[in-house]
């Protein structure tokens, strides 16, 4: 009979710790799950995306497709492996996750539009700025675990920070222009690595005049960057209220995030089409908030995951068929439909890129071809 190893056993064996799944993971467990997704990730681009091309909304739509179905099978791998507790936070960590990602998406349209940065490039930013997001979300997940092992207190800092951010995002104003010239993280490249302003294809850094120098692509990563730090203030605190194991909680980070890129092609730009979105994040933020204050002393309510899972799939429903709804009741004969952020915004957006405003704003002009 073939041996398996005594460390196989130790990750099988899941308990249940302050109404939170909990479990040992060896360490070639860990390397399995990051190694899996870095080959996904890197045959995603060699393979599928060789080329520079324009993704369209069919193979943007496959590939979300994909990449979900991945995401949700490993679900089941979790529920098999370490049972219903720790398949249903997962799946509610998922959930939580890709639907507060899908904030990302409208902020990179808008970026991609503001520095009018081709369309058949966009890909090769994102890829990078997956990678990056992937190493920034560990080290918040692992960080914030460790805060809440040694500071019960920092429950209600987070809950607090999550009922704040609920707000914030629930009256958020869509149509509001952002400078991006002026963003911090453009300043600091701007100031410390020599720029140009010309693209050379795909490329992150070029030379000009015999020096290295980056191309506007470089520029957008970073800002890229800069922005999903942001985002993972908001997510990460808001995962840790369904699920408190490191491994759980990165796996379901990170199987939202990798299909980000094909979601942003099959999303950025229907911005206009989801008005309700923002407030069901809201609502969604405001619940795990609640759900965190309610976990600590005095009080120590804690909710089956199995209603968190219920809750936040059921606000997203509403949300997105109530926007819909909207949507296509405005679209009616005798009534003007709604524009869609990017192209609401493209005259405001060719004023500071450069951009002819009676242009898509995403398409790539003379200047911008391969070099």
């Amino acid at each position: 009979m073939l041996a398996l190893p005594s460390t196989f056993f130790l990750a099988a064996e899941s308990v249940v710790e302050d109404n939170f799944a909990s479990f040992s993971v060896p360490l070639w467990v860990w390397m399995t799950l990051v190694g899996a997704i870095g080959v996904m990730l890197i045959a995603d681009l060699l393979l599928v995306h060789r080329t520079a091309h324009v993704i369209t909304i069919k193979e943007a739509a496959i590939e979300s497709a994909v990449w979900v179905s991945i995401g949700l099978l490993f679900g089941v791998v979790i529920l098999i492996w370490q049972g219903g507790q720790a398949g249903s936070e997962y799946y509610a960590g998922f959930l939580i996750e890709k639907s507060l990602s899908v904030d990302n998406v409208f902020v990179w349209a808008v970026i991609f539009s503001f520095f009018g940065v081709p369309r058949h490039y966009q890909f090769r930013v994102l890829f990078w700025g997956i990678f990056g997001a992937l190493v920034l979300r560990a080290v918040f997940i692992f960080a914030g675990v460790s805060l809440i092992e040694r500071f019960e207190w920092i429950l209600y800092v987070f809950g607090a920070f999550l009922l704040y951010t609920a707000v914030k995002i629930a009256r958020h104003d869509e149509n509001k222009r952002v400078d991006y010239n002026n963003n911090i993280a453009m300043r600091l490249v701007r100031r410390f690595v020599p720029t140009t302003d010309e693209y050379d294809g795909q490329k992150l850094f070029t030379r000009r005049n015999g020096k290295r120098v980056a191309t506007p692509l470089f520029a957008v990563l970073i800002l890229i960057e800069a922005t999903d730090v942001v985002f993972a203030v908001d997510s990460v605190p808001a995962i840790l209220a369904v699920s408190r194991e490191p491994f759980i909680v990165f796996a379901a980070n990170a199987f939202a995030i990798v299909g980000l890129r094909a979601l942003y092609f099959l999303l950025g730009g229907m911005q206009g089409k989801f008005r309700y979105l923002n407030i069901g994040l809201g609502v969604i933020l405001a619940f795990v908030g609640f759900k965190m204050l309610l976990i600590g002393k005095p009080f120590e309510v804690h909710l089956p995951t199995y209603i968190s899972l219920s809750v936040i799939t059921l606000v997203l429903t509403v949300a997105v068929l109530a926007s819909l709804r909207a949507d296509r009741r405005e679209r009616d004969p005798g009534i003007t439909p709604p524009h869609d952020l990017p192209a609401a915004n493209a005259g405001k957006i060719g004023e500071r890129s450069g951009v002819d405003p009676e242009q898509e704003p995403l398409a790539a002009d003379e200047s911008h071809k391969p070099r």
